[in-house]
């Protein structure tokens, strides 16, 4: 079994967000895949309530008990497993990326998101230099040209990023109350097809 790490220590980058929307895109293509939720929140184990679908399975479990759920998680016929991580935790955070084959970092492009990145290339040097690329999550319309620049100031931290952007785009959020993902919600929405391009580029960098 595979596993991701969605992991940010600053607050409102989409964590969530991508570990649902990433664990949808996985199941269509035919990957068993859970979301291991760590947040006390309970984010995507409440969209998990709302959600009509069986899969993805997600699992709400305190932080300590992360093995045993991985454990289960495998033994039950998961392929995936996505690690959703709360804000501000380090040792939830590192717990998570230690058992992690990579991780995956939500990063809005703006000066306060970039410089919190520091910590956690942090987290990921501690946890024995574990692959991590940042996500550029919620990207303003005509903002893409920002991204060289912010990429530059990234490389400065030892962190890679991911080759596609998720765009400000209302199919991300007017999916979630119904316990959808935005390629459920408007299949052939420009959100749909940067899901779909970060997936086929996730799969790809997991050998999976």
């Amino acid at each position: 079994m595979k596993t991701v790490v969605i992991v940010s220590q600053k607050g409102g980058t989409g964590k969530t967000t991508l570990a649902v929307h990433l664990a949808v895109a996985a199941e269509r293509a035919g990957l068993a895949t859970v979301v291991i939720d760590l947040d006390p929140q309970a984010s995507a184990a409440s969209w998990k309530d709302l959600r009509k679908a069986e899969a993805p399975d997600v699992a709400a479990v305190p932080p300590g008990r992360l093995p045993q759920a991985l454990k289960a998680a495998a033994a039950a016929g998961a392929a995936l497993a996505v690690i959703d991580t709360p804000a501000r935790s380090e040792n939830t955070a590192l717990d998570a990326v230690r058992v992690a084959d990579l991780a995956l970092i939500p990063c809005r492009p703006g000066y306060f998101d970039t410089a919190a990145m520091s910590f956690t290339s942090n987290l990921l040097r501690l946890a024995g230099g574990k692959p991590g690329f940042v996500v550029f999550s919620q990207v303003p319309p005509r903002g893409d040209g920002f991204l060289a620049d912010v990429t530059e100031a990234l490389g400065s931290y030892g962190l890679s990023v991911a080759p596609v952007s998720l765009h400000m785009r209302a199919s991300y959020s007017n999916a979630i109350p119904g316990g959808m993902a935005a390629q459920e919600y408007e299949p052939r929405g420009k959100a749909a097809l940067e899901i779909g391009d970060l997936y086929t580029w996730l799969a790809s960098t997991l050998n999976c």
